[in-house]
């Protein structure tokens, strides 16, 4: 089989596996709200059920554009082949093509746990080939909950608004203590150094709208081997 069929095939079982659950849902329940929360609690049962089997992991974001042959891509499949050889940790992505799959790929390159959480899009997003264990999600929010909750680390790559999304909502929980600090670590120093000035400069300095010591919440770095030892200094995420 080829990747594109394997690929294909990924994807059509993840459609499968939502639309039948929304199926069942309309069916079980004439209540439109009821047939949501229906849905909703389904897909948080079989995300979790997901990843309880691999109590420790690093969760990996990025944009979905990259190719292989792009730096960011391949700096971040280097990146996940070296937490799974040196921590053990499964690998988890939103199951995508760019840096998504390139943290798919590098977990298997180290012979690791390769995950993804994927999200049911008519065109546009495709489970990637390197994606072993899959949960499908047809909403955003109860798909970003499950790949937020549990890892030990979370690394984003570059990346564009959703990438923006998933790094401020961890960003704010572990500033309103509402998650454990654990390493939030951004990869990719010409890119996030920018951002970096303007919450120091803008958030911090001039508006006060962070508090001092929120601007250290997170690390840039283009040091896989920093990473590493961040990753395996970090506590054992418990919640």
């Amino acid at each position: 089989m080829t990747q594109d069929e394997i690929r294909e095939e990924k994807r059509m079982g993840g459609r499968e596996s939502v639309d039948e659950m929304r199926k069942e849902c309309n069916e079980k329940y004439n209540d439109r709200i009821d047939v949501r929360m229906c849905a909703v609690n389904r897909e948080f049962r079989q995300g979790f059920d997901l990843i309880r089997k691999y109590p420790t992991s690093v969760t990996m974001f990025g944009s979905a554009r990259f190719d292989e042959h792009h730096k960011y891509y391949k700096l971040a499949r280097e990146t996940a082949r070296r937490i799974v050889e040196e921590t053990g940790y499964a690998i988890l992505t939103g199951g995508g093509p760019g840096i998504m799959e390139a943290g798919n790929r590098g977990a298997k390159d180290g012979g690791g746990v390769s995950i993804g959480i994927t999200i049911d899009l008519p065109f546009e997003q495709h489970t990637n080939p390197y994606v072993d264990h899959e949960a499908a999600f047809y909403y955003f929010f109860s798909r970003k909950v499950v790949l937020s909750y549990s890892s030990e680390a979370y690394v984003y790559f570059p990346g564009g608004f959703g990438t923006m999304d998933e790094f401020f909502e961890i960003l704010t929980l572990v500033q309103t203590k509402k998650t454990e600090r654990l390493p939030i670590i951004l990869m990719g120093s010409d890119f996030w150094k920018p951002l970096d000035g303007f919450i120091r400069s803008m958030l911090l300095e001039e508006q006060g709208t962070i508090t001092e010591g929120d601007q250290n919440l997170y690390t840039i770095t283009d040091d896989i081997d920093r990473v590493v030892q961040m990753i395996q200094d970090a506590p054992i995420n418990r919640q």
